[in-house]
């Protein structure tokens, strides 16, 4: 096991408002801050801050502990494997309204991207993630309480052979702010197993 801290991650732009320890990063967020690219809306966004580390291992696990304060429209909190503005992928919780939110997944390959969600009860903030690389495939699970995970999704980045970069991220499309915190982040030998 890796801790993901020591790796010494870099900002894909770095916000205003930040504090990394040795065990916990947190991020304040600031308005108009998101991460889409021309699906449906035709709008393109490429401005969330992103804390990542880089690799060139073919075959891990990467597990994070979030907990936020989302509490406005699209305010999201999770993790990111952000290649450059055109190839990328995200998972979080977004906030939606008082009564539910929205736990998904955005890929984005060759400047498109996607969004695959189901919706949760508003009042859940918190949320453990397990992202797991095979080469240039990758599966996204959730957990409550980063020993049980369930799939989220399975999918392919056509750019993510290679040396990548991944970590966490957090992000405020409209006008609000709101803290997010993360914690228990490593590395492990690849969860996922090889499909038999």
């Amino acid at each position: 096991m890796t801790d993901f801290l020591a790796m010494q991650p870099t900002w894909t732009r770095k916000p205003k408002e930040t504090v990394v320890t040795e065990t916990r990063a947190e991020i304040i967020t600031e308005p108009g801050t998101d991460l889409w690219q021309r699906t449906y809306y035709g709008f393109r966004n490429d401005n969330a801050p992103v804390l990542q580390a880089r690799t060139s291992e073919n075959y891990f696990s990467f597990i994070v502990k979030t907990q936020f304060e989302s509490k406005h429209r699209f305010d999201q909190c999770g993790v990111a494997l952000y290649l450059d503005s055109e190839n990328w992928f995200k998972a979080s919780i977004e906030y939606e309204n008082e009564e539910y939110q929205r736990l998904g997944s955005v890929v984005t390959n060759h400047g498109y991207s996607d969004w695959a969600t189901t919706d949760i009860p508003a009042d859940i903030k918190e949320m453990w993630y397990r992202l797991s690389r095979r080469e240039s495939d990758y599966c996204i699970e959730c957990g409550t309480d980063g020993i049980n995970f369930k799939q989220m999704r399975i999918f392919h980045l056509w750019e993510g052979a290679g040396e990548i970069t991944f970590g966490i991220y957090a992000c405020s499309p409209e006008a609000s702010s709101f803290k997010a915190v993360f914690t228990d982040m490593a590395l492990t030998e690849c969860k996922w197993e090889a499909h038999k």
